[in-house]
């Protein structure tokens, strides 16, 4: 049973240090990991970059705006010519270009206060995005804790087996020597494995939260992973002192990005308010555009020829005398009219401008624009409530926080003070059996003891450390470790 025991001894310490000797990710490379990897942060990221896009959709709108058109087409038979506007029974190549364009006057402000949401929305959305870093950077800081918690009771349990194992060996050293009975032996072994088991729950709480921490930095579970383990009382930590939950509360408003989103969506839905009311009124705007055509009939009177065609034609009747009446003639000519070319057509004799004002008043919209306008003054007032209600829910998490910090430092303090009290009680015992005035089952009793106060003021020294990160965060001054 000896040689088994020390069998699986030396393949847990093995397999235990071969899992330490990987590469070591701190803190820091772990929240820097998960921001670059976390999908919730990437949507976050997206949505921001849609939120600019709506920027710059709102400042366009106060530019002028300007379209060009054109058609063009083949007509035969009998059909308008588009440039003379005179029937024709000919087959006609014809094209229509215009060129228009606008601007919005005045609308009262309507333009102006929809670019001023828009840009509140953007920071909103980019203070969403840093809210999404905080959050995984929190959730990321927890399991390192928890998982450095888990690795530390580990260890304390790797000191147990090795106390236990000492004790085994100088009694089985008596007992071959026959001063001492078997039972000692038996009774420090069942202790050797009862030690061993909790080790083994301990290394697998350690590994189940490796992997929880390994699935928030989005890491494939394929990738040698361990995390590196600083001594806890060397992770720096404000004076509870320092961090009065009120004093927190105050800069956490300022500081903590979910807090400045809520304020500057509220901000937002006032300029959708006031913009949503502009569009009730009228609105002015100006407006020009360049029209011109082409048409393939269309003649061109600067550049006609007229040629005689040796024939006279009559062009009206002369009464020389009763019952004598002669046809005036003139002689003949052939006119002969080209076709305008194209670019004349366009840009001289077909080309037309024309420039003005406009005035849309909103008379009645079927209560579209006044249920705009009342849907924006709810937006509004619940968004205020939102935020309200999410500061709140801050001011209430500070001080259940600030108040778990207290409660864990004196659970802490009165862990260290048991901590000292039993390992007293552990070597006086140990003096004891050394002599032979104590039992092997009671020496263990009081070497489980110590174990289970070493396991607890770990624990406490965690959740204190934790507490105080947590009060640290809320005042903005982010995760150190």
């Amino acid at each position: 049973m000896k040689r088994l025991l020390l069998s699986c001894l030396c393949t847990l310490f093995l397999g235990g240090s071969f899992a330490f000797a990987q590469e070591k990710w701190d803190l820091q490379r772990c929240v820097a990991y998960a921001l670059a990897n976390n999908i919730s942060v990437k949507q976050s990221d997206v949505q921001a970059r849609i939120a600019n896009l709506q920027v710059q959709f709102a400042r366009a709108q106060q530019l002028p705006n300007a379209n060009f058109g054109a058609s063009g087409g083949y007509n035969f038979g009998r059909s308008i010519n588009p440039a003379t506007n005179t029937f024709a029974n000919q087959s006609i190549r014809f094209g229509n270009f215009q060129l228009q364009g606008g601007i919005t006057l005045f609308n009262w402000f309507a333009n102006r206060y929809n670019k001023e949401a828009s840009q509140l929305s953007a920071e909103a959305a980019r203070a969403a995005v840093d809210k999404a870093r905080n959050d995984v950077a929190l959730n990321v800081a927890v399991a390192y804790l928890q998982a450095l918690l888990a690795y530390e009771q580990t260890e304390i349990s790797k000191v147990q087996i090795a106390q236990t194992t000492t004790q085994l060996q100088n009694i089985r050293k008596q007992v071959s020597a026959g001063s001492l009975p078997e039972l000692n032996a038996v009774e420090l072994e069942a202790q050797l494995a009862a030690d061993s088991s909790a080790f083994i729950t301990n290394q697998a709480t350690y590994q189940g939260n490796t992997i929880q921490l390994m699935a928030l930095l989005n890491l494939d579970m394929a990738t040698p992973f361990a995390i590196a383990t600083p001594d806890v009382s060397t992770i720096p930590v404000e004076n509870i002192g320092n961090l009065q939950p009120a004093v927190v509360y105050q800069k956490a408003l300022q500081n903590l990005p979910q807090q400045k989103a809520n304020q500057l969506r509220y901000q937002a839905a006032e300029r959708n308010i006031k913009a949503a009311r502009a569009a009730m009124n009228p609105t002015l705007s100006a407006f020009g555009s360049i029209t011109t055509r082409y048409s393939s009939l269309f003649p061109d009177q600067t550049r006609a020829a007229v040629t005689p065609n040796n024939k006279f034609d009559t062009i009206g009747y002369v009464q020389l005398s009763p019952g004598v009446i002669l046809p005036a003639l003139r002689p003949g000519f052939d006119v002969n009219l080209p076709n305008t070319p194209f670019f004349k057509q366009l840009f001289n004799v077909n080309l037309s401008q024309a420039v003005g004002l406009s005035l849309n008043v909103p008379i009645g919209s079927n209560r579209q624009l006044r249920t705009q306008w009342e849907r924006s003054r709810l937006d509004a007032e619940n968004i205020k409530l939102q935020l309200n209600q999410d500061n709140l829910t801050l001011q209430q998490d500070i001080y259940r926080a600030h108040t778990d910090a207290v409660n864990a430092m004196a659970r802490y303090r009165a862990a260290q003070k048991a901590v000292d009290a039993a390992e007293k009680a552990f070597n006086f015992s140990q003096k004891r059996f050394d002599v032979g005035l104590l039992q092997t089952i009671e020496l263990t009793t009081n070497q489980n003891n110590l174990f289970r106060r070493r396991l607890d003021a770990a624990a406490a020294q965690y959740e204190y450390v934790f507490r105080i990160k947590l009060l640290e965060f809320y005042q903005g001054e982010g995760l150190r470790l």
